[in-house]
Formats: structure tokens, sequence, C-alpha cells
């Protein structure tokens, strides 16, 4: 993160080399961004909160702004060649959407220096290029919150997309959640190495709750999972976005992102020719970013509360998710006792939890 002074003499170097505008937009001129899209729209998970943002950008910008979007995009080459052409087609903002887009984003924004890119989830920047991402971890805490509440087994599932410190964080604040209500809480995970993937979600849902897990997570963008559960008499959350359409009785709550906060602000800036850039964001509850919405009807009453009482000690500091102690899977401590883990080491996360069974593949 960068603070003001520098920022501001980040963006006063790049205005004087014709890199940022320093003025704002002549009223005629109409301002085209650009998204890119892992997945399809569809009506629910990531691709789909992502597109609420485009959205709510273009309402917030009447006649200003126009967008385009890119859906189901593959993360590599063709992700590059994307990226290139909304850049040729005149979008002076993008917007890539997935972690395995981050290479690529780099390579294009050398190429077009004008041009401001945000890519989501990274940590890789360049002088017109930052990253932005959401505590996602802070929404899965408060469902695990939900989840410890409800089990009637203790036995949790996951199912994760790619074993990277942003799924594994999740994962762990999750459990972490759960096990602040019930300490026996234990959580499996399943892998299925895709963001998009109905068939292998399902699947993977359907192998944890055969095991005995009567309330799933994911880190995925499909609503299989919430499907499987409801299918199965068991229990899911809406994840990214509200699923209930595709699961009303299983569905005990969502976590939802808000990507038109960070979307405002940024055209917002590009709009008024002041923009600075940033070369990584993350928002949380604070900012409005993610919140944890739409808890059902079965939940009991003491449950609501309880979210709400946990949501403001996150909000205040009180009660931060990762504070000591700590200790990951093996019961080595990570975070001693009165002290809270530092956003460095969350992005660093490669390790579960005590509680988590299973190993990370590839990690510690």
């Amino acid at each position: 993160m960068t603070d003001r002074r520098t920022a501001l003499k980040w963006t006063a170097s790049l205005v004087a080399a014709g890199l940022l505008p320093m003025t704002p937009l002549h009223a005629q001129d109409v301002l085209k961004v650009g998204f890119v899209y892992v997945g399809p729209v569809g009506e629910a998970g990531w691709t789909f909160a992502h597109d609420l943002g485009r959205r709510a950008l273009e309402a917030a910008f009447p006649g200003k702004v126009t967008t385009t979007f890119i859906e189901s995009v593959a993360e590599g080459a063709d992700a590059e060649r994307v990226i290139r052409s909304l850049a040729q087609d005149g979008h002076r903002v993008i917007f890539t959407t997935s972690f395995g887009y981050m290479d690529s984003t780099l390579k294009v924004a050398r190429q077009f220096p004008k041009v401001v890119f945000q890519h989501a989830t990274g940590y890789k920047t360049a002088a017109n290029a930052g990253t932005y991402d959401v505590r996602t971890y802070e929404g899965a805490y408060l469902a695990g919150v939900v989840a410890g509440k409800m089990s009637k087994s203790g036995k949790l599932g996951v199912v994760g997309s790619h074993p990277i410190p942003e799924v594994i964080r999740n994962i762990n604040a999750y459990t972490l959640g759960a096990r602040s209500v019930n300490p026996q809480a234990t959580t499996r995970v399943v892998w299925v190495n895709s963001w998009f993937d109905p068939g292998k979600e399902r699947q993977a849902a359907l192998t944890l709750l055969a095991q005995g897990a009567d309330v799933l997570m994911q880190n995925t963008d499909s609503p299989a999972v919430l499907q499987a559960a409801q299918e199965k008499g068991a229990y899911a959350f809406g994840w990214d976005s509200d699923m209930s359409a595709y699961g009303p009785k299983a569905q005990l709550a969502a976590s939802e992102i808000d990507w038109s906060v960070w979307y405002k602000k940024v055209v917002g800036e590009v709009l008024a020719g002041n923009f600075e850039p940033r070369q990584q964001v993350w928002y949380g509850l604070k900012e409005g970013a993610i919140d944890l919405k739409r808890l059902g009807a079965m939940l009991p009453a003491d449950v609501a509360p309880l979210v709400e009482t946990r949501r403001q000690g996150i909000l205040d500091g009180s009660r931060p998710i990762f504070a000591g102690p700590l200790r990951n899977q093996a019961g080595k401590e990570v975070v001693a006792a009165g002290q809270a883990m530092s956003d460095a080491d969350k992005l660093a996360m490669n390790y579960y939890v005590e509680g988590v069974e299973g190993s990370v593949p590839g990690g510690k």
C-alpha cells in the first residue's frame, strides 16, 4: 500500500510522462471501461457479482461511462489476447477479474501505458496496473459462525477451487468461525482445481456429504454445491452472491461481494482527472465490499444477534479473525496470544489452521 504523499508524487510523475490525464474528460467524451470475466455471467457467483458491480458503475455515471464485458475467458494466452483487444479498442480502464489473469494483465499494461489496468486478487503491479481484492475471509468467518451453530455432526465441508492463499484464508476463517461456537468442529476440503465447473463442484459436494459433513461452504462459482446440499437435506451458503433461488431450503446465508464500491471509486477519479495509482487495495466489511446477508428463516433466534456481534468485533478491531493464540494444523503457533496477524502474513497463508483435516496441496 502507498500513503497519500507517495500516491500524489506517483500521480504527478505519471501525468508528467503523459501516462495519465491532467484534466477531466471533455463533457462530450464517454469513458470506455472493459471487464474480463473468467466464467459466464449467469445468475450467481463470482462473475455474476462482478457484473452486478459493472451494472452499478454504469448506473452511477449515466451518459459518462460505457462498459464492455467479455465472459468465459480462459486464463493464459487467451486472456492476453482479450485484454489487448480491449485496450486497442479504446478502453481507458480495464478490470481483469481473476487471479490467473495476472501475468497477462501486466504484459498488456506495459504495452499500453496510458490505460489504467486493475487486476483482481493478484499481487504483481506496474505503474499503470494495480491490484484490488475483497476480504472474503471476513464473510467466510461469519458463515463459519452460522455453520458452527447449525451443524449437528460438527463436520463441515468446503469445496475448494485452487489451493492459493486467497482460498486457504477462506477455509481457515470458516473453520475458526465455526470453532468459536463449537470448539470440536472440523472441516474437510475437496479441491476441484477450477473456478467454475458445476459437474466437479457437485461431485465434490456429494463426496463431503457422504463423509458426514452437514454444512458446506465453497470457493467456487456455480450454485452446484448449494443444489447438492438441498438434495441431500443439508445446508450450505451462497458464495459471492445470493444463491437462494437454487436451494432455498439449504441456504443458511450468503457471503456477498459488492465490487461496485471499488469500480465506482476508480472510474469516478479517472473521470475527474484525479485518479491516484494504488498498488494494492484490499476492501472488506469496513468499506461495504463484503458481508454475510440474507440469513435464512431456518436459523434459531440467537444466530442473527451473534453474527452481528461478531461483525462489530471485526469492524472495531476487538475481535480480529486471525488472532492469537493461533496454531496451524501441526500445532505450531503462528500468532502469539494478544497479537493479530498482519495483512502480509494473511496474503502469504499456505497452511491450514487447527480443525481443518487433510493437507494443503503443495503447502504446509
